[in-house]
């Protein structure tokens, strides 16, 4: 393990952090790979791990290049039960519209459910639940096991058959996972939003796939304290006039409503699990896109994919077993939920923390952790960043021996990320920062047990993942930005989007500046030595004087200085021609936007970055918007200054905070912002 990122004589970066010989041996990603290439002619690694990136590079080129073989492998090698044998792995590989493992049928909930079978296992914890009071309460792999059968005879008794919707307005409790996997034992096809989400967000979503079913609280506990949900669930009732059925879960201990079914009662018998074995391609969930600009996108995944990609990512890349403890904060209304359940597949405990991310304090995941024992920890960028401006010390203050990984999503990892995480955890921590999106519910890139981790860089592209970059000619390039593509198919891409019958949406989304390419919407560098950096969204991107920068780049320069909190930068192409960059910038407490300060903001961009990307305008204001996932909003907010009225540059129902919104749209309605709360703006 090194404990400094330097160059030496040749320019090659040097390590933050890399795997001992031992930790490689012992990983689950070697296993595969040795067993792989005695079985299935994947290149055989080098005996000795001298060049651990040269070993995963012949495995990732091998994996691409042999798609059918890779996948094969990986269903074997997890031991997936197919009800049906397949007839081939992939019997069609175009995009959109592969068609994979045809004639096959199994189901996803009878795999997360494995681990119940085994007696010397059923005692165990599958989940461990933990509010802000801070108790870990264990749900045991055999209780799991009779909960999610209950359930299931349930929406039976209620006549939910495969492909009906089941949706859940739920926060990140065990009975939200215990009514995915019912839905999934069943053929139904689940859906959740959380219940911070407000009624029209949550109709915008659940309207276009019509349930049959609804699972709800009556409320939720948040930054310590209650908050009713019963007025919103009444409003939800009323306008999905698709229910059959609404279970009422007690959270706030509220009497349930009137001909609704209480969740106590219908888990009060376990019930032994029956598993409809549907097709591979048969719906698994809807996931949602932020929906910033108009009706969210309702994103239909599969069974045999998501079980696929997700035993891939979580056994391989995260190197997850039986002895782990998988925690990632989240929400319901977010893919990493999906995947956090999906830690069940490979026998992981699953640590369900319902709260918020900095309640009694900053440091409270990290609190969590210590308590639940957990080996690998998933946060976002942004709480990394939060927990080192608040000058957090996690590895002083808490015992996080168990922990092994910590894992950082939602936005790129700022260099300064990584550092605070190799100086203030542990400098012998892995730190994996992945990309992926909503759109697969997986990664394209991160997390490798076996390779180094150097700053501000993503490991590798994932296995099966035909990750390239491409410039505006369709061309391959390394050590250059371009587009981030996948050039083959992913087992878990969308079967298709919900309610879009000739699959038009879903052409536009991914495959239209590059027919037969999925164009994600990233910036994206793939370097020479196989590592992958995250320059942000394309469709936000910095072009000055025919140079272009990711927003990413902006933000981890300008938000090392301790007086900025958050930033937002946009690019707006102005009718003459001409282009205008203001930086928007919410200061942290007690600091002032004064000439010092905007002289350091613009030497700082001019001396990291480039100086064809010194803003036109430093603006301080109140916050910056986020979509209700946590992620900057960008796109909205340059349609607003560019004259777009609010209620055609934004759905209101997917941000954090409309009236903020309305800040920025004033701001552009006369090019000058109402007088900040403190301090100048401009330049």
């Amino acid at each position: 393990m090194t404990t400094a990122a330097h160059s030496d004589s040749d320019h090659r970066p040097h390590p933050l952090w890399q795997p001992g010989a031992d930790r490689i041996a012992r990983s689950r990603l070697t296993a595969f790979h040795a067993w792989a290439a005695e079985r299935h002619g994947a290149p055989a690694p080098a005996p000795v791990p001298d060049d651990p990136a040269a070993d995963y590079a012949a495995l990732h080129a091998w994996s691409v290049a042999e798609l059918e073989t890779f996948w094969r492998a990986v269903a074997e090698w997890f031991e997936v039960r197919f009800a049906t044998p397949y007839e081939r792995v992939l019997a069609d590989a175009s995009m959109p519209g592969a068609r994979w493992f045809p004639g096959a049928t199994l189901n996803y909930a009878e795999h997360a459910l494995r681990a119940a079978e085994d007696p010397a296992r059923a005692d165990d914890p599958a989940l461990l639940h933990v509010d802000e009071v801070q108790e870990p309460r264990p749900v045991s792999w055999a209780e799991l096991r009779g909960q999610v059968g209950a359930v299931a005879a349930e929406l039976r008794r209620l006549g939910v058959r495969p492909g009906d919707r089941v949706s859940g307005y739920v926060p990140n409790i065990p009975q939200a996972t215990v009514a995915l996997l019912a839905a999934a034992a069943v053929g139904a096809v689940w859906t959740s939003c959380a219940p911070d989400f407000g009624a029209r967000s949550v109709l915008d979503r659940f309207q276009q796939v019509e349930p049959v079913v609804l699972f709800t609280v009556d409320g939720y506990r948040y930054g310590g304290k209650t908050h009713d949900r019963t007025a919103t669930v009444t409003e939800l009732r009323a306008e999905l006039p698709s229910l059959r059925a609404v279970v009422h879960i007690p959270l706030l201990g509220t009497a349930a409503p009137e001909s609704t079914l209480v969740w106590d009662d219908i888990v009060r018998e376990p019930v032994e699990p029956v598993f409809e074995q549907l097709p591979f391609d048969h719906p698994l969930w809807v996931l949602y896109s932020s929906g910033t600009t108009g009706l969210p996108k309702a994103i239909v995944q599969s069974q045999g994919g998501i079980l696929l990609e997700h035993l891939k990512q979580l056994g391989l890349h995260c190197d997850l077993g039986p002895d782990d403890r998988f925690f990632w904060y989240t929400s319901t209304g977010w893919m990493m939920w999906n995947f956090l359940v999906s830690g069940l597949l490979v026998g992981a405990t699953v640590v369900l923390y319902d709260g918020s991310p900095g309640y009694p304090d900053t440091a409270a995941q990290w609190r969590v952790a210590e308590r639940t024992g957990t080996t690998l920890y998933g946060t976002s960028a942004a709480y990394v960043m939060a927990c080192r401006k608040a000058d957090v010390h996690p590895g002083r203050d808490f015992d996080l021996s168990a922990v092994k990984c910590v894992a950082t999503t939602g936005s790129p990892l700022p260099p300064d990320g990584f550092r605070w995480i190799h100086d203030e955890v542990a400098e012998d921590m892995w730190i994996a920062s992945v990309s992926g999106g909503t759109d697969v519910c997986s990664c394209f890139a991160g997390a490798v047990p076996t390779l180094p981790v150097y700053i501000g860089e993503l490991q590798a592209p994932g296995l099966g993942t035909d990750l390239q970059a491409w410039d505006p000619r369709g061309e391959s390039v390394v050590d250059e930005v371009g587009e981030l593509i996948v050039a083959r198919p992913m087992p878990s891409m969308p079967v298709r989007f919900w309610n879009d019958p000739d699959g038009s949406r879903y052409r536009d989304s991914y495959f239209e500046m590059f027919p037969g390419a999925w164009r994600h919407g990233d910036w994206i560098t793939l370097t020479s030595r196989g590592t992958v950096i995250i320059h942000g969204r394309s469709d936000s991107t910095l072009n000055r004087q025919g140079v272009r920068m990711g927003s990413a780049d902006i933000y981890e320069a300008v938000e090392r200085l301790p007086e900025i909190w958050e930033s937002l930068v946009i690019g707006v192409e102005q009718p003459d021609g001409g282009y205008w960059m203001p930086l928007f910038v919410h200061l942290a407490p007690g600091a002032t936007l004064n000439e010092e300060l905007l002289t350091r903001i613009k030497t700082t961009i001019r001396t990291q970055l480039s100086p064809r990307h010194v803003p036109d305008e430093v603006i301080e204001v109140p916050g910056v918007p986020h979509t209700l996932t946590g992620k900057r909003i960008e796109v909205p907010v340059k349609r607003l200054l560019q004259g777009t009225s609010l209620d055609k540059a934004v759905n209101p129902g997917s941000v954090d905070d409309v009236e903020l919104l309305r800040y920025y749209e004033r701001l552009a309605q006369g090019r000058s912002a109402p007088t900040p709360p403190a301090g100048p703006s401009g330049t």
